[in-house]
């Protein structure tokens, strides 16, 4: 407890010690704070922490909008022009806490946070254009019908800028949002240009995104410039939901070991952009490529990233830029009471609804695989669930994606499961499409997983139980699936034979790349989402005194080294 309580003092103090003397009189000082991939962390949650001054690794609560809050408003004291900005994925993937709500609750929180611009990320598009400009304006017109306005009645929409310079309308040939917003602090304007990875139309519903094309990052940023020089701007800040990762410390200064595709963005952005806020790989860091400062603060609100630029106002350009990390560690800054009421009401809203009880599991908790090669438990769970709600329409294979699994399945005592602990599983809500695949198109689909290096992003599809294949690493791209491998129940299926698959409507759709699924005959959706899937199937189960869930997968692919 002693040394805990002394992190937060050496945080605390450091904080202080961010603020020297005032500078020459040619030069003024901007200061930023900024996150990424918030996903609806509404709460503190767990994070890892090992930072660059030493003590080892530990794990502590961190995060939730009542810290981000008190962190805020004491910086504010000192700087009351301070600006606040992100890097996108701020909705998406989210709690129930939020999801329930359509995510509104995430948006009043960042209006409340002082938030003034953020690029947009590949979850902002979850649900599609629609409901991203709905979240952006406001209004209860949505795809999410059961749970838009549901929250405080009304929605009013975000009081910040969503960003995207690369997201192009393919009738109007702009951007579906604006490219940039500019902000003036200390009498200087500063221009936030914002993007999302251009691969984000991969991980997006395709129907939800129709009409639209994402462009090159680095063109769409660079593109900006000259009409924001004719505005008399001359910092330019780029907030772009891409990313990399490193080896070093989340907290380690000037880091030069960042690898990834983001480092290609920024090698290629013009000379006068100095600094690059980062997000997409939820990683912690502050690092140096081609001369630039690019940051990055990990995810879920745990980190927040504070930046100091250095302006000449005789040259109006950046002369220095300074940035550290500060972990969200609960108490250290005094309570800011709205943030702190508005945490209260969601958790009064919500709470009835999330401890609705679903179902006793055999295990206390059913793990995802963080390793991309490789199954989970929890994925043959939601994949054998999703062939339970499917064999009322043919179903004889379910297949899931990874990514649309988002947490591990944990449990209250007991055992015992709450409606909210299965929403933090699959937050989505997708539906479920039953189609015909043959085959030969099985096969394609299972070698999709490795096309362009894919499976090393978003890992290998979650199979449901009878159906088993074997793939050999060593065997070039295309060539991967051990022949006559794959079998359902125990038989090798037949190549020119159709069987009826199950799968979520992201997928169905084509989504990650899996193209094949576009393909499919047939095609039925069943109304029905694959999070009350999983809770019906858990209930069922439950009923039939089976509980479901293994501590293990059980193994129905397998590599051949």
């Amino acid at each position: 407890m002693k040394k805990y309580l002394s992190l937060m003092v050496v945080a605390s103090l450091a904080g202080c010690a961010w603020f020297q003397p005032a500078p020459p009189s040619n030069l003024t000082e901007i200061q930023l704070v900024s996150l990424n991939d918030f996903h609806g962390n509404l709460e503190a949650s767990k994070y890892t922490w090992d930072s660059a001054a030493g003590g080892g690794e530990r794990v502590i609560q961190a995060g939730g909008i009542d810290t981000l809050g008190a962190a805020l408003q004491a910086w504010r004291k000192q700087d009351p022009e301070l600006l606040l900005v992100g890097a996108g994925d701020l909705i998406g993937a989210s709690p129930a806490i939020s999801a329930m709500w359509a995510d509104e609750p995430t948006i009043g929180a960042m209006n409340l946070l002082g938030l003034r611009a953020t690029s947009v990320g590949n979850h902002e598009f979850d649900q599609g254009r629609i409901e991203l400009l709905r979240q952006q304006k406001g209004g209860c017109v949505s795809p999410r019908a059961d749970k838009a306005c549901k929250f405080e009645g009304t929605y009013q929409g975000a009081q910040f800028q969503y960003l995207a310079a690369n997201v192009i309308d393919m009738v109007t040939r702009k951007p579906v949002l604006p490219a940039y917003k500019v902000e003036t602090a200390h009498g200087v304007k500063v221009a936030f240009i914002g993007t999302v990875l251009r691969e984000a139309a991969e991980s997006s519903l395709a129907s939800g995104i129709a009409g639209l094309q994402f462009i090159d990052e680095a063109d769409a940023i660079n593109l900006q410039l000259p009409e924001l020089r004719q505005q008399g701007v001359g910092v330019f800040v780029v907030l772009i939901h891409q990313g990399g990762r490193t080896t070093d410390k989340f907290d380690q200064q000037d880091c030069a070991n960042l690898k990834g595709p983001i480092t290609d963005v920024v090698k290629r952005l013009d000379p006068a952009i100095r600094l690059v806020i980062t997000g997409h790989s939820h990683q912690g860091y502050l690092c140096k490529v081609d001369g630039r400062t690019v940051t990055q603060s990990d995810m879920g609100g745990h980190v927040m990233s504070r930046i100091k630029l250095t302006v000449d106002t005789n040259t109006n350009s950046v002369r220095n830029i300074s940035a550290r990390q500060e972990v969200m560690v609960p108490g250290t800054w005094p309570a800011d009471p709205a943030l702190d009421a508005y945490l209260k009401q969601a958790r009064e809203r919500s709470v009835s609804a999330l401890a609705q009880p679903v179902a006793t599991l055999a295990v206390p908790s059913v793990k995802r695989e963080k390793e991309h090669a490789r199954e989970s438990a929890l994925g043959d769970l939601v994949a054998d669930s999703m062939l339970y709600a499917g064999r009322s329409f043919g179903a004889q294979i379910a297949l899931q994606n990874p990514g649309g699994i988002r947490q591990d399945l944990e449990t209250a005592a007991g055992n015992r499961v709450t409606l909210g602990q299965a929403m933090a599983v699959l937050p989505f809500g997708n539906a479920l499409v039953a189609m015909n695949l043959r085959g030969e198109q099985i096969v394609a689909l299972l070698e999709e997983q490795w096309a362009g290096g894919r499976d090393a992003k978003r890992g290998l599809l979650q199979v449901s139980e009878g159906f088993w294949y074997e793939w050999d690493p060593a065997q070039p791209e295309g060539r991967k699936i051990v022949a006559g491998s794959v079998k359902l129940n125990g038989i090798p299926l037949e190549m020119d034979k159709s069987y009826r698959v199950v799968t979520n409507n992201f997928l169905a759709e084509g989504g990650d790349g899996f193209s094949t699924f576009t393909k499919g005959a047939s095609r039925a959706p069943t109304n029905i989402r694959d999070i009350d899937a999983l809770t019906s199937y858990l209930a069922k189960r439950d009923q039939d005194k089976k509980p479901a869930g293994t501590a293990a997968p059980l193994v129905r692919y397998k590599s051949m080294q």
